[in-house]
């Protein structure tokens, strides 16, 4: 029942899982755009009001817009993130965890009205509190959901060695064990990489115990070549 993640099926059958932000970051992402929303409308002010009333005007219709398209712009030209959701890492997505559209966009925004109601966003808060995907009215009728962003994952740097392809057919599981230890190499002293590659050697299985050589320097190798290391002709 705490579990934020939604797993999303798309139609060709590839399960997406996302995090669901809840109400707290959402409300800092909402106050901070807020603040740089107040910091244009005061330098706009100082330019546009020595102009007098056709200056104070145009700041007027100026405001108009920014408060009704400057959510809507980022959220379509930015990733689904104006810069208060990119401070905190979240994002706008359809419920079908697609990239959010204009009409979705501007219809949640628009309804920004009647989740403020009756003041400080009440009936907002009561939806979010109340909904299990966390929306607020303007969300359900748009049928939008704001998730926290994946972090790109920072491909793991190997020790240098000689690619060598693997002597027998290994699982996706398997092949990952033998990069992470790779990857591991450089931090460790070499008695104990020796020790985790004994550890290794025990654990692949009896399939695997003849054909593929455990030692430090061959599993080096082998990881070089699942990452894509040709072997030196």
């Amino acid at each position: 029942m705490l579990d934020t993640v939604r797993t999303i099926e798309t139609p060709e059958g590839v399960n997406i899982r996302l995090r669901l932000a809840g109400p707290v970051p959402r409300a800092l992402a909402y106050l901070l755009d807020s603040f740089i929303r107040a910091v244009v409308w005061l330098v706009s002010f100082i330019f546009f009001v020595r102009f007098g009333n056709f200056g104070l005007g145009i700041w007027l219709i100026g405001i108009f817009l920014l408060e009704w398209f400057y959510p809507v712009l980022f959220e379509v030209y930015a990733q689904g993130a104006t810069p208060g959701k990119q401070a905190l890492g979240l994002a706008v997505l359809q419920d079908d965890g697609v990239p959010v559209g204009w009409s979705a966009s501007v219809v949640r925004n628009l309804l920004r009205t009647v989740d403020f109601l009756p003041s400080f966003y009440a009936f907002g808060l009561c939806s979010v509190l109340l909904n299990r995907d966390f929306k607020r009215l303007g969300d359900i009728v748009a049928k939008t959901i704001v998730v926290h962003r994946s972090k790109p994952r920072v491909p793991q740097k190997l020790p240098p060695g000689r690619a060598l392809p693997l002597p027998i057919g290994l699982s996706s599981p398997e092949q990952q064990l033998i990069v992470a230890f790779a990857a591991r190499v450089p931090r460790l002293t070499w008695d104990r990489a020796q020790e985790l590659a004994r550890i290794l050697d025990s654990t692949n299985g009896q399939h695997t115990h003849a054909t593929l050589h455990t030692d430090v320097v061959s599993l080096i190798g082998y990881a070089q070549h699942i990452v894509g290391e040709r072997e030196p002709s």
